[in-house]
């Protein structure tokens, strides 16, 4: 692995966790959509979000637009935001936008401006590991992202991890980012095992990330060797399960591998009992941020 970060946590540390639940609720105000709550937008841009027309009180952000004309009205304002320095790391990638109350699709909208809208977004991660005879994980393996990343450059990921579009499921995004992240063909992704849905609403430089995390576990022969295809990946390494869990424990990971990487050692009973407890108890203490689904 290209660079390797050698900072590693204790097992009692999990920063990640901290992190996943650091939202200032009070700084931010909900984004209503034709009367939806869909979103919030932080305090220190509504006098922006007023000149651009959108309809500004003390307690909300309200926006109306035809359905048919909803993308485009969103698309305009966006730009807007964009030219202003206000929505960073621009993707030129269509997410779709929820009612996450229902789930229902309501419309498009740029990647980047999720953040800045505090809108859902979906995610899928992939625990890639190697098992032992008895089927008991003993490697995961573990990525780096690309320095020239916009979000988060050089840290530790998982295998794999990425956002899911418009138009595709978070396994189908999973299947897709296997390939373009390590050169995973599809039949080699056909043993991915659901895990958890990690719900996350935390704070971040370009906003809030909202974001609901699809974890899946993929075992792997001992011989695979991940290759990636895009450039977003400067490396690999299979490492044994207690290294992995030290970098998941510290602050070389990104949030959303950290908390993947921490679930699958709770789901699977991979911790001594006396730290398994310790993170069961700091996890469900950051509820608000990260709550755990299990199938």
């Amino acid at each position: 692995m290209a660079q390797r970060r050698r900072t590693q946590g204790r097992l009692s540390d999990w920063p990640a966790l901290q992190q996943a639940s650091a939202h200032d609720a009070a700084a931010r105000l909900p984004f209503v959509l034709n009367g939806v709550r869909v979103g919030s937008v932080a305090r220190a841009h509504l006098q922006v979000l007023h000149v651009l027309g959108l309809q500004v009180d003390a307690t909300r952000v309200g926006l109306k637009a035809a359905p048919d004309a909803l993308d485009a009205t969103l698309a305009q304002i966006n730009a807007e935001l964009r030219r202003q320095g206000l929505i960073l790391a621009w993707r030129d990638e269509p997410f779709a936008l929820f009612d996450p109350a229902s789930g229902a699709r309501l419309g498009t909208m740029e990647r980047a401006a999720a953040r800045f809208w505090g809108t859902l977004t979906l995610g899928a991660h992939a625990n890639g590991y190697v098992a032992d005879a008895m089927g008991r994980p003993t490697h995961l393996w573990i990525a780096q992202r690309s320095f020239t990343k916009a979000t988060d450059p050089g840290k530790h990921d998982n295998l794999i991890g990425g956002g899911v579009p418009d138009g595709q499921t978070p396994l189908q995004a999973l299947l897709r980012e296997g390939w373009e992240e390590a050169g995973l063909r599809p039949e080699q992704m056909q043993a991915a095992q659901a895990g958890s849905v990690l719900r996350l609403q935390r704070d971040i430089p370009e906003g809030l990330q909202h974001e609901w995390l699809y974890v899946f576990d993929l075992p792997l022969p001992a011989d695979a060797r991940p290759h990636n295809q895009d450039g977003e990946v400067a490396g690999f390494e299979c490492l044994p399960l207690h290294q992995a869990l030290q970098l998941a424990a510290g602050d070389t990971m990104t949030v959303d591998a950290a908390l993947a990487t921490l679930d699958f050692a709770l789901r699977r009973a991979l911790l001594p009992a006396a730290q398994r407890q310790r993170l069961e108890a700091r996890w469900h203490d950051c509820c608000v941020g990260a709550v755990i689904q299990r199938h």
